[in-house]
């Protein structure tokens, strides 16, 4: 009998109006609990359990792909090679998908934590992404590159990695960096700013023939603990407050709406509606559409 040596490639594709939209893989991360706020580690554990995931915490991370006529793009770009051997697919899954490092025109950053940036250069410093203008908003990039925060996280040794990994990452883009406030940037795409786990986290909105899905970043990373409780916060969180606040507003405005949102932290492929719970809300994740 022959059995598969692997899982098939992490793609999953939909349309939203006329644009095409491609969730991709790029792994998943295993660590602890202890990053979590506001709950106690039993308690968080127990919320895993009933929802049948492995405890203490695994956590998918996502990118996702737009193509229409004008450009394609990528949201994100995954860990690269300085993570956890089960993180750095999405080289691989791009493959799959069709689509080589040089045909993305545009990359948008909801962040720039090592797991959604770290993607950007290889192990030698060279940019994976050779014709791709890189995006962010401005106070991300503000944040990651004044000299006064990184002389701050050097003094307490908290947050240094982050900071450097973020200037390595950047350093073969600075001639193609764009940043923006709010506003559309791209045809079809439109920045939602998020900010509170970092200053200028950023979800992005694609719209098109009167379709739309929300593409939040990180603000969940523990879906079956921060939905029933968006008071939970995370300890890579810059502003606890803030971070709390934003989600809360979004996950409001995203089960009154019934849109559509997709998440980096959400279990691949990360489609999924929000619905209001009794003293909370819960996930329905999309189901699996076999047309396009």
């Amino acid at each position: 009998m022959t059995v598969p040596d692997q899982q098939i490639p992490g793609v999953i594709h939909r349309r939203v109006g006329e644009l095409f939209v491609t969730a991709l893989s790029d792994g998943f991360l295993d660590g602890s609990l202890n990053v979590l706020r506001n709950i106690g580690e039993e308690e968080a554990a127990a919320m895993i359990r009933a929802a049948f995931r492995p405890v203490p915490r695994r956590t998918s991370v996502n990118c996702f792909l737009i193509r229409g006529d004008d450009a394609t793009t990528l949201v994100d770009t995954g860990c690269g090679d300085t993570m956890q051997p089960t993180t750095g697919k999405l080289l691989g899954h791009l493959a799959a998908a069709g689509v080589a490092p040089e045909a993305i025109d545009l990359i948008l950053l909801t962040h720039m934590h090592g797991d959604h940036s770290n993607g950007l250069s290889d192990a030698s410093g060279r940019a994976v992404f050779p014709n791709a203008t890189v995006t962010m908003h401005e106070a991300e990039w503000a944040y990651w590159s004044d000299s006064a925060n990184v002389a701050e996280v050097e003094r307490t040794g908290n947050g240094l990695p982050y900071f450097a990994m973020a200037q390595r990452q950047m350093a073969p883009y600075l001639n193609r960096l764009r940043t923006f406030r709010d506003g559309e940037v791209a045809p079809g795409i439109t920045a939602v700013p998020l900010p509170g786990h970092t200053p200028g986290h950023t979800g992005y909105r694609v719209a098109s023939e009167g379709e739309s899905l929300l593409i939040w970043g990180d603000i969940t990373h523990v879906p079956e603990v921060q939905i029933p409780r968006p008071d939970v916060t995370v300890i890579y969180d810059v502003d606890p407050a803030q971070a709390e606040a934003s989600r809360r507003r979004i996950l409001e405005q995203t089960a009154a709406d019934r849109q559509l949102v997709a998440g980096m932290h959400l279990h691949f492929p990360g489609y999924a509606h929000v619905a209001q719970d009794a003293g909370g809300y819960r996930l329905v994740p999309e189901p699996w559409r076999q047309a396009l």
